[in-house]
């Protein structure tokens, strides 16, 4: 047993005992920080990681060292973010759950689960009751696509979803960011870029594939859109197609959205019903270039959208153009929210019903 954890759960009067799993890399640094940004109530941070190696994070005003995960370092933990990757959370996080800890996944291992409440907090946050242990967190590019999606659903019905996804390189990791940098050293100094992470070099061309193709030709990124949104929004017959592009940006993952809707509604009226949507934020003006911008929302928990117009090539048809930091709220913001909701709603793991 890990002698933090060991001084047991926490009972909310003194805070709680949380793990992030994955605590080294770039979306576990972020939960660190989300969780001191937003005041969590933590009494004991617990960073765990594959390898401890001595390492350790910071953690209001204190370094924190990283312990191995193991099954039993969950023993006495409350809540447990994960984003250490699929084979990770599928050994792990049932480990963790049986020994009573919430677990949120950000990894895509339970997305599709249907025993697995898949949750973006402001869009379907009843779907944690009932949960059994473990809460996934969606993938960033459905992340901030679904509240708008709800949005409209809600005001107008959808009938059909095309987004065409500019996904920075952060949502490949550290790594990736690093080798963006070493392209564009490249670059400047004459020489011909390479890329150690994608099959080309992104700095000199967008790349219209992430992650690996399927049978029917589309991407596996492009088919958790499809799918997680779909599961989210409750809406199995959805009729939504993605295309996933990376592009040469650090942070911040950019949408083009097309819907057809039930019913019309003009694009002030949408601008409006996004502007009532908890943390989404309407940057629209085309008289002074003002729309959401990868490098104004890089750092904000906000979801910005804008360019919002008709698309008269359908019936009812809407275009609109949507940016969200993908490390921040597409990733670590969210899990930590989806963490406050457990608190609020008293169903942390270890005091709700259990199957």
């Amino acid at each position: 047993m890990n002698s933090s954890a060991a001084q047991g759960a926490g009972t909310g009067s003194d805070g709680y005992v949380v793990a992030v799993v994955g605590a080294t890399g770039l979306v576990g640094r972020t939960m660190i920080s989300v969780l001191e940004e937003r005041n969590f109530p933590v009494r004991t941070l617990l960073p765990l990681a594959a390898s401890a190696g001595g390492r350790s994070v910071s953690f209001r005003g204190a370094q924190v060292p990283v312990q191995e995960a193991t099954p039993d370092a969950f023993v006495g933990v409350d809540i447990a973010l994960f984003s250490a990757g699929a084979d990770v959370s599928l050994k792990l996080a049932p480990e963790a759950a049986a020994r009573g800890c919430a677990v949120v996944d950000n990894s895509s291992a339970w997305r599709m689960d249907p025993t697995v409440p898949l949750v973006v907090s402001q869009v379907n946050p009843d779907a944690l009751s009932g949960h059994h242990g473990i809460i996934a967190n969606p993938n960033c590019s459905t992340m901030q696509l679904a509240p708008l999606l709800k949005a409209l659903q809600e005001e107008a019905g959808l009938r059909r979803v095309v987004v065409a996804t500019y996904q920075a390189v952060s949502g490949a990791g550290a790594e990736a960011v690093d080798d963006l940098a070493q392209q564009r050293a490249a670059v400047v100094a004459g020489k011909q870029p390479s890329s150690t992470i994608y099959p080309h070099a992104v700095v000199l061309s967008p790349i219209p594939a992430i992650d690996v193709f399927l049978e029917d030709g589309s991407t596996k990124e492009e088919q958790k859109v499809v799918l997680e949104s779909r599961k989210i929004l409750s809406l199995p017959n959805l009729r939504i197609s993605a295309t996933a592009v990376r592009i040469p940006v650090e942070v911040s993952h950019s949408e083009a959205v097309h819907v057809e809707l039930e019913r019309a509604i003009s694009p002030v009226r949408a601008r409006t019903v996004f502007a009532q949507t908890d943390g989404v934020f309407v940057q629209d003006d085309p008289a002074t270039h003002t729309y959401p911008l990868a490098a104004t929302s890089s750092g904000s928990d906000g979801i910005f959208v804008g360019r919002v117009r008709v698309d008269a090539s359908v019936e009812h048809g809407l275009a609109f153009w949507v940016v969200s930091d993908n490390v921040r709220k597409g990733a670590a913001t969210n899990a930590v929210q989806i963490a406050e909701l457990l608190i609020q709603r008293q169903l942390l793991w270890g005091s709700a019903p259990r199957a």
